[in-house]
């Protein structure tokens, strides 16, 4: 049986994609990957890597999406409007075009490459939402309520 090496960086596993969005596709709706996502459609709605670790968007040259982005490792040489938040790495080719905040822990920007928005560093990596997010409120408001 051949398993997936989990330890595997994104960047060896850059030149195969587990999930292919070509460029004649069109997508509605949010899009939850696990593994390596290339995207050379038009997506319009939300994409997001559910391994915080090894997952990699790549954005094709044709690639356009339209909604936020919440992935460890991006490569961008397309088009994105809405927020992206790498939460490890993000790489703008010459032709990225970003209308939207970039967040990123790392970067790398070739020459020509745009972002109209704000580039924010963090360096510490965001909670998952859902029930982390849920459970995290439900004890700040025990702290915040007033004591009988």
């Amino acid at each position: 049986m051949l398993g997936r090496n989990k330890k595997q960086s994104p960047r060896a596993k850059a030149g195969a994609a587990d999930t292919l969005i070509s460029q004649e596709a069109k997508i509605s709706g949010d899009i939850n990957f696990t593994g390596v996502l290339y995207v050379d459609g038009h997506v319009k709605g939300n994409i997001n890597a559910e391994e915080l670790e090894n997952s990699l968007l790549t954005i094709g040259q044709n690639g356009y999406i339209e909604g936020e982005i919440n992935v460890p490792h991006i490569m961008i040489f397309g088009r994105v409007k809405g927020d992206v938040h790498a939460i490890e790495h993000v790489e703008l080719m010459a032709d990225a075009r970003i209308e939207g905040n970039v967040y990123y822990k790392l970067i790398e920007m070739a020459m020509g490459a745009e972002v109209n928005g704000q580039m924010v560093h963090r360096d510490e990596k965001p909670k998952l939402l859902g029930h982390h997010a849920a459970s995290s409120k439900q004890e700040k408001s025990k702290e915040d309520s007033p004591k009988a």
